[in-house]
């Protein structure tokens, strides 16, 4: 298909994907039109309805001032809010859909942060321009009919048929406007599947260290949403690439140095990545974050413990270890949600102990603490094991997965006959207390433990099982 032929097919689905929000655009085109305002249905959704990809949020821009657009909106929508009218931005929701209505905005930047002096702008064009990127500058006039008339004075929709992220401007000076501009063109990359300019990613490479002016907390936004991506690898690629990476998150870099123990195909950052994409083949549903961070990084502590072996081998001894802990550094700097970093520093110590389990020689004790450890990552952790079989020997990655097979049936067999999800000791704290004669204290939590790790070992225990065991704990300890 030439181009001209897919551009008139894009832009035919685009016209229907429009006509079938007929019943929000008609009556916002009918209101702004009659109060003798321009309203433009602009950037991301546009380019969005181009691509068959058009969701229920919906971005406009209009010469109306905020306060007219308040006013405009009162009677219409189910709900209206004005966060961000500094902005000049006001939001509502009608039905399913949340509507942003942005008043033309010709903004300045003082290149100290990234929050720009809001200057209202007088034409569609003044507003396109200052956009970050030619595929977000286009534009749909919505008239009291809908959707009147497309609107693209950057040529933004040849960029997108050619599956390219560039800049209005030189993005030099759109990155010095706003640094997270280049973390956005690597997001694309994921979301889309495009690749930046020539240019941009010169421009990237050049400015990489201005992006320290960002917040961790916008930074860590605009990673989940590349890591969540369709194409996350080919995002992380161009980070390391233009070394973007290395003021972000240095310790993916950091493993392109060292060389995966193996020594047949992979370093260990090549192999980061195809266990990054092969535990996404894995998922069942929607993208998982936990499952995609815990595939990237789950060899980041190999740098720091690589040792040269006698006779040329190298090992990483206790890399999971170190790994884990070094995830809990970068993301807690890049504030991440406690319970995010938990779980992905959890998977990464976790990730390798499947390879103590041989040919099924673990103890029933073995695989209950495993499943214990793991809790409500278990899932999570069996996808990233599976994820991390990257060698090209078939027998050995075929030997891999069967041995994993194995350990999941045994799991599902402990499972059925003894309920491993909720390992708990075989009496509780009131019937220790009764069996001792003690009163609640330390020392209660003490046999509790023991009665747990007692019922690891043994699986579960009778009443009088449990209640011996505890008397002859009770007299050792003395």
């Amino acid at each position: 298909m030439t181009d001209p032929d897919r551009r008139t097919r894009l832009m035919a689905s685009a016209a229907k994907a429009l006509r079938d929000l007929s019943d929000v655009l008609v009556p916002l085109g009918e209101s702004f039109d009659d109060a003798g305002h321009e309203l433009y249905l602009v950037g991301g959704s546009v380019r969005d309805a181009v691509l068959g990809r058009l969701s229920g949020d919906l971005d406009f821009t209009t010469d109306a001032r905020p306060e007219q657009v308040a006013a405009l909106l009162a009677d219409w929508a189910d709900a209206l809010w004005d966060t961000g009218i500094d902005f000049g931005t006001i939001s509502a929701r009608k039905g399913e859909h949340i509507v942003e209505i942005t008043t033309f905005r010709s903004d300045s930047y003082d290149r100290v942060g990234r929050n720009p002096e809001v200057v209202y702008g007088h034409s569609l064009d003044d507003d396109l321009v200052r956009r970050d990127f030619t595929i977000n500058a286009m534009a749909v006039r919505i008239g009291r009919d809908g959707p009147a008339e497309f609107c693209d004075p950057l040529d933004g929709i040849t960029a997108l048929l050619a599956g390219v992220i560039d800049t209005p401007a030189t993005p030099q000076e759109s990155f010095h406007d706003d640094p997270l501009r280049m973390l956005r063109a690597v997001r694309f990359v994921s979301q889309l599947g495009f690749r930046v300019a020539p240019r941009v990613f010169d421009a990237i490479s050049e400015m990489s260290g201005q992006i320290d002016r960002i917040t961790a907390e916008r930074i860590r936004v605009e990673l989940d949403k590349t890591v969540l991506g369709e194409y996350p690898v080919e995002a992380v690629e161009l980070m390391v690439e233009s070394g973007l990476a290395e003021r972000v998150i240095p310790e993916v870099p950091g493993m392109k140095l060292t060389i995966d123990e193996h020594h047949q195909h992979k370093d260990v950052y090549q192999h980061s990545l195809t266990v990054l994409q092969q535990a996404m083949d894995l998922e069942e549903s929607d993208p998982d974050l936990v499952l995609r961070w815990a595939a990237l990084l789950h060899d980041i502590g190999k740098p720091a413990t690589r040792r040269h072996e006698t006779g040329g081998g190298v090992s990483f001894h206790h890399h999971e270890v170190v790994g884990a802990k070094l995830v809990r550094k970068r993301m807690r700097a890049l504030k991440y949600p406690k319970a995010v970093v938990d779980d992905v520093s959890q998977l990464v110590f976790l990730h390798l102990r499947f390879h103590g389990y041989g040919d099924g020689q673990w103890t029933d004790s073995a695989v209950r603490r495993y499943v214990t450890d793991a809790g409500p990552l278990l899932d999570r952790l069996h996808k990233l094991v599976r994820a991390d079989c990257t060698t090209r020997n078939r027998r050995r990655a075929r030997r891999l997965q069967e041995n994993y097979d194995h350990l999941e049936q045994r799991i599902t067999e402990l499972q059925a006959a003894e309920d491993l999800n909720r390992v708990r000791p075989d009496l509780d704290g009131n019937a220790i207390m009764a069996l001792l004669g003690i009163p609640a204290g330390p020392v209660v939590g003490e046999a509790w433990r023991y009665l747990k790790e007692l019922r690891l070992d043994r699986g579960p225990l009778s009443p009088e099982e449990a209640e011996e065991a505890l008397r002859e704990w009770w007299a050792q300890r003395g």
